[in-house]
């Protein structure tokens, strides 16, 4: 029952500071962290703590796979240059720097040890970069490369985490095996993935419950992961990829109706599960502290103001000469894709926050080597972390936003009402594009296409005016034939998908068109009335 109202409490806690963090405009992550620090140190409250195994069990895989799931194949693949750049040269050139300052100002810590720490600090965290950075008005690339790199930078630290942990347990390293066991991992998880998908992309096909189907969806993310850890390959990779396999054929495999329903559902649970999960990392500060003062603190936040000063420092060094260097090399690549802004480059360094997977990979270290002796510095490696992720998700996440305006980094060079019309109006295209064939074809209700073409009509009018002014206020209804209504409805579906294909415009745009289909849908079949009522694009 303790355990039951300790969850309740969190929960109960995560939509108060919801709350305020929209009043006071700060990033709801970094005043998370911020309350649960607050909480954990005040005196009396019994200590709560993080088990490792739930938060990387329990949280992480629909976290992920929600992540994955709102990322654009199509940007991802335009990207895998720079992503890849950050997700596995950055990473592993974060682990090296942190090793190599931390064991030159303390020597007395093992090499091993400090591999240990640099590959925690390392990768940024996939469901801090997109919480941090949702809301933010950054360039469609920039945010692209962050999300992506978040995704797949986990598995590599954590590759290399395994590999530092075995050195220290153990006593041994083979650079030979180390790269052979990153490239089984790897690719064992991507192909996990993908055969999970396809798996779950067959299972949706026969299903028409919108209930059932989102049952599964909850889910799926779990089934792509523990397989995955059972076969020891990444089951990070394993559910970024399922989400994105799904998502890319969400638009066919899904009705209206259980797109509507899993949408909703979704968004409650990744923000209770988001919540929870920054609250639980300020919580930790008891822990935490009770191991570093039990020794010489100083000496050991000495050491973890370094490490965050290499952690940041080493990212903001990688992110010009990344983009520099392939340029100068290939001129394809420079008619292509010409040298980034400067400051969209120090936007992309400073946004490197950290967060529960480097906390419970930390805590989960071991107590002891293998011959039984105590882990050595492990209080130490905790701290360090603790701290990195502390200044990462408070300090970065508070200055990005001005850094962002300093900088002159824009979203696009159309405001947000133009772009959307502009979407709006290629869809509605593909209504008259219907009637138009509906016609040819001798559609028999004559007064019908009339009555749906004038109602188009008008809302084409109001769009227009909207690309003229910049205004987003459309004004739409008429009565119409239910069947030829579904028609166009179709059309706009079929040509969405396409616009969906090609990345034309920005995924979270496409997503609200497609919402507002569905929606368009849904009153369609809740209305038997064929003279119904029919609203395009809500109230």
């Amino acid at each position: 029952m303790q355990d039951i109202g300790t969850v309740i409490g969190l929960l109960v806690i995560v939509t108060l500071i919801s709350v305020a963090a929209k009043k006071i405009a700060v990033p709801y992550p970094t005043l998370m962290v911020v309350c649960g620090l607050a909480i954990g140190i005040v005196p009396g409250l019994p200590e709560i703590h993080l088990n490792p195994d739930v938060a990387l069990l329990i949280f992480l895989p629909p976290l992920l796979y929600s992540a994955a799931w709102m990322t654009s194949w199509p940007d991802f693949r335009a990207n895998i240059r720079p992503i890849g750049m950050l997700a596995i040269g950055l990473v592993l050139a974060t682990t090296i720097s942190v090793a190599v300052v931390v064991h030159t100002i303390a020597p007395e810590i093992p090499w091993a040890v400090c591999f240990v720490l640099g590959a925690l600090v390392s990768p940024p965290d996939a469901v801090a970069a997109t919480a941090v950075t949702k809301g933010l008005s950054m360039p469609r690339r920039v945010v692209a490369i962050l999300e992506g790199e978040s995704l797949v930078n986990d598995a590599t630290g954590l590759v290399a985490y395994r590999i530092a942990v075995t050195a220290v347990v153990v006593g041994s390293f083979s650079l030979a095996e180390s790269v052979g066991e990153f490239f089984f991992v790897a690719i064992g998880g991507v192909l996990v993935g993908l055969a999970i998908g396809y798996v779950m992309s067959r299972i949706h096909r026969l299903l028409d419950d919108a209930t059932i189907e989102t049952a599964m969806t909850l889910l799926t993310p779990y089934l792509a992961y523990l397989p995955a850890e059972a076969l020891h390959v990444s089951g990070v990779l394993s559910t970024v990829t399922a989400g994105i396999f799904l998502s890319r054929r969400s638009l066919v495999l899904f009705s209206s109706a259980m797109r509507l329903n899993a949408n909703a559902v979704w968004d409650v649970l990744v923000f209770l599960l988001n919540g929870v999960t920054f609250v639980l990392i300020g919580l930790q500060l008891p822990t935490v502290a009770k191991g570093a003062f039990s020794v010489n603190s100083l000496s050991h936040f000495e050491i973890a103001a370094v490490t965050c000063a290499v952690v940041v420092i080493v990212r903001l060094v990688w992110v010009y000469p990344a983009a520099l260097l392939p340029r100068m090399f290939s001129a394809r690549l420079r008619a292509r894709d010409p040298m980034p802004a400067l400051g969209m480059l120090t936007v992309i360094g400073w946004a490197g926050m950290r967060g529960v997977v480097s906390l419970a990979a930390a805590l989960a270290l071991p107590l002891t080597t293998a011959d039984n002796q105590p882990f050595p510095f492990r209080d130490l490696v905790i701290l360090i972390t603790f701290c990195v992720i502390l200044f990462t998700l408070v300090v970065q996440s508070l200055t990005l936003p001005l850094l962002i305006r300093a900088m002159g980094v824009s979203k696009s060079d159309k405001s947000t009402d133009v772009e959307e019309a502009e979407a709006r109006l290629e869809i509605l295209m593909a209504a008259f594009d219907f009637i138009d064939h509906a016609a040819a074809a001798g559609e028999t209700d004559v007064k019908g296409l009339d009555h749906l073409r004038a109602q188009f009509e008008r809302d084409r009018l109001q769009i227009q005016a909207v690309l003229a002014t910049a205004q987003s206020t459309l004004v739409r209804r008429a009565s119409v034939c239910k069947r030829l209504y579904q028609g166009a409805l179709s059309a706009q579906q079929h040509r969405l998908r396409k616009m969906w294909r090609h990345a034309e415009y920005e995924l979270a745009l496409l997503h609200q068109l497609q919402r507002d289909l569905d929606l368009e849908e849904a009153r369609l079949h809740l209305h038997p009335d064929p003279q119904s009522r029919i609203m395009l694009g809500g109230e």
